[in-house]
């Protein structure tokens, strides 16, 4: 049996069909939700028919291995996500799912294990890798348990029907000298494949990130008797600052490519047509390829939230939600990968940054681990448009087959 396209399509529409919204609007798998878990039911049947053994540790990750490879045996691991964002596309986590699960049907006795990462977006409990971050001991049962979805349900109530188990946590936690490596295959979820022509390309590192929740406080007043020159509009200070952050991530841009800097979230209080806002709640993420430029950035940040807010007499809390370095992948594992690559006829294998972060930079400090990255049409993702060629994803399968089944 060879890797084949046409299977592997079947999958991501399997999985696509496991949506809370749909097809017309996108595709929503929130994790620890009916969908999202039918989704993750699917590929453990499908990984049960290849012959896999399967199991879900304490952090709610599934785990897929051939039932010939005893729990001793060092093994490549390689995996994604199946949670989305809301009204998402097919194939953001998901091709990293099937691949390896395809490589398993074509060689049942690989040394191979198959990982599902639970919460890998961060738009359900507003916080990205949980899975991955349990799993390597970096996250707490205590900082899980201050997460909420939307529903006000923390990760540790939600998670408990599909295998979460804080109690456990520690006595389950990732132990890398059972992995020879971790490779993910994903996305590019940029332009620069596509527009370069270049189907699949090995990851050299991923970006580095700060998160930031802001809350500017200022005076709530009639709309109509207020004059303009007495106002303290929260909302119009916001305002302010989201074009200079703008203003900012091109600067930065220009000196560092592929410095981004996006408020991606924005609640303003009382939110009524005619009350001047007196409270508004936005969030930034400024992403960077080094940490000087994540450095400076910080303090940019900072000196244009607290200058407009003092132009304006708003009082502005800034608070670091999240902050992640740059993480340069393994060089042998590259090495490693263009070997594979070169095996199937791809040579040279281009090379690609990550700007976005994923699993594999929680667990990158820990095991050796390399990404493969599937050009995406246009550059777009997290939106139903979302499109990567099947005949690419399978070019990317077959270097991960090749990887994991190299003597050497």
């Amino acid at each position: 049996m060879r890797i084949d396209a046409e299977r592997i399509s079947r999958d991501i529409e399997a999985i696509a069909a496991f949506s809370e919204v749909p097809a017309t609007v996108g595709y929503s798998r929130p994790t620890f939700t009916p969908a999202w878990a039918a989704a993750r039911d699917y590929v453990i049947a499908e990984a049960k028919k290849a012959g896999c053994r399967v199991w879900i540790d304490a952090a709610a990750n599934v785990h897929a291995r051939p039932a010939s490879i005893g729990d001793d045996a060092k093994v490549w691991l390689s995996g994604s996500h199946i949670d989305s964002v809301p009204t998402g596309g097919k194939y953001d986590g998901v091709m990293g799912i099937v691949a390896p699960l395809e490589v398993l049907r074509v060689h049942p006795n690989a040394p191979l294990e198959l990982i599902i990462f639970a919460e890998e977006e961060g738009s359900t409990f507003n916080l990205g890798m949980l899975g991955s971050r349990a799993w390597a001991g970096t996250l707490s049962a205590e900082e899980l348990s201050k997460l909420k979805n939307k529903a006000g349900m923390d990760p540790l109530t939600a998670g408990k029907p599909y295998g979460l188990e804080p109690d456990k946590l520690a006595a389950d936690r990732f132990a890398p000298s059972k992995y020879l490596g971790l490779i993910e295959i994903h996305a590019e979820q940029g332009l620069a494949m596509w527009k370069n022509n270049i189907p699949v390309a090995v990851v050299t590192a991923i970006n580095g990130r700060k998160q930031y929740s802001i809350t500017l406080t200022g005076q709530p007043n009639h709309a109509g008797s207020t004059k303009m020159a007495d106002r303290n509009d929260a909302l119009t200070c916001a305002s302010e600052i989201i074009i200079d952050l703008e203003d900012l991530g091109h600067a930065l841009d220009a000196e560092s490519d592929h410095t981004v800097i996006t408020v991606g979230q924005l609640n303003v209080n009382p939110n009524s047509i005619n009350v001047i806002p007196s409270r508004v709640v936005f969030t930034i993420d400024f992403r960077a390829r080094t940490g000087a430029v994540l450095d400076k950035g910080d303090t940019r940040i900072k000196n244009i939230i607290n200058e407009a807010a003092g132009r304006r007499g708003i009082t502005a809390q800034l608070v670091m939600t999240e902050s992640l370095p740059e993480v340069p992948m393994n060089a042998d594992l590259i090495e490693r990968i263009r070997r594979a690559a070169k095996t199937i006829g791809v040579d040279p294998l281009p090379v690609a940054a990550s700007g976005a972060l994923h699993d594999s930079a929680i667990l990158a400090p820990l095991l050796p681990t390399v990404m493969l990255f599937v050009a995406s049409e246009d550059g777009i993702s997290h939106n139903p448009a979302e499109f990567s060629r099947i005949e690419d994803i399978a070019t990317a399968t077959e270097i991960l087959a090749a990887a994991v089944t190299e003597a050497r």
